[in-house]
């Protein structure tokens, strides 16, 4: 049985800014990660090539990323959209999700569920807040027709989009400190405010809406695991100098890529330009002593944007 597992994508258009395709191309991914056993391994794939194939199966394209490989360590369900804009630049993604993702059971949210009908603003705090908190709240009634919906970054306001939630107030940047500068947010005294979030996490936003004199609760709907991977494929092609990039979209993804690479892996990562989407997870990259670190705007598309400017620069 081969090594490779596909999970076919719906039909998609690749594009980027910069890049235009000639025709329209559905693309798969082939994932490794939650739901695999161990022994298999992660590569995107284009359908043309025969089942269990690697990611050198996907057609070779032209484009400023043409040549070369990009290590994409989202979790499973959020890779797609990465791997497709990387590969409309004209790369190869290789994914390897070194984040997984999963929610919290239904019966563990009553209180948050309670607390959120009489709120006043819900802030959601990642895509993940988005998809996984709004299921749970359809689980258990609908949002309140009155609340304020505050969304950290156009992704997650994305999210909250697709999910069917309009109105959604977003700041221009894409962390707490932007979105504590909005003015809506400035005179919240006496507001119930609850922040829909991943279990643990920073504690400026509540910290920060307390001392404004904010009711701050949390509704934590998902927990972020580090998966249970055979990083043995990805090594394999990374010494043979098969990887030209890694992205990483979260500090806690950068620690467990380096935890399952291991001791073998530890020159390699930091060998490799490594692509974040915020300075602050680009200081954690170069804390744990990665020699080439760029920080990038926001969201794939800032990734691939940063991606393409570093590699026009070298060639």
């Amino acid at each position: 049985m081969s090594a490779f597992a596909t999970v076919r994508l719906p039909g998609k258009t690749a594009t980027h800014p910069q890049v235009r395709l000639g025709r329209r191309l559905p693309l798969s991914l082939v994932v490794a990660g939650p739901g695999l056993p161990p022994s298999r391994f992660a590569a995107v794939t284009c359908p043309a090539a025969p089942a269990g194939a690697s990611n050198q199966g996907f057609q070779v394209m032209s484009g400023p990323l043409a040549g070369r490989t990009v290590l994409v360590t989202r979790p499973t369900h959020q890779a797609a959209a990465l791997a497709q804009a990387i590969h409309a630049a004209g790369g190869t993604p290789f994914a390897f999700p070194a984040l997984a993702v999963e929610a919290v059971l239904q019966d563990e949210l009553s209180v948050p569920l309670a607390r959120l009908a009489e709120a006043d603003i819900a802030i959601f705090i990642s895509p993940n807040a988005a998809q996984f908190g709004m299921a749970a709240i359809r689980a258990g009634g609908a949002l309140p027709d009155a609340i304020v919906v505050f969304a950290v970054g156009p992704g997650t306001a994305r999210a909250l989009q697709a999910q069917g939630v309009g109105d959604v107030i977003m700041p221009d940047g894409q962390d707490s400190e932007a979105l504590l500068a909005l003015p809506q947010l400035q005179e919240v005294a006496g507001k119930q405010v609850t922040i829909v979030r991943g279990v643990g996490g920073r504690a400026l936003l509540a910290e920060t809406l307390r001392q404004r004199g904010a009711r701050v609760g949390f509704m934590e709907c998902y927990r972020r695991l580090r998966p249970q991977a055979d990083a043995a494929p990805l090594l394999a092609r990374w010494q043979a100098g098969g990887i030209d990039a890694v992205t990483v979209a979260s500090a806690e993804t950068l620690h467990n890529l380096a935890a399952l690479l291991g001791e073998a892996g530890r020159p390699l990562l930091a060998g490799t330009p490594l692509f974040a989407p915020h300075e602050k997870i680009a200081g954690a990259a170069r804390r744990l002593g990665i020699a080439q670190v760029i920080a990038t705007p926001g969201g794939d598309d800032g990734l691939v944007d940063g991606l393409v400017n570093w590699f026009r620069n070298h060639p």
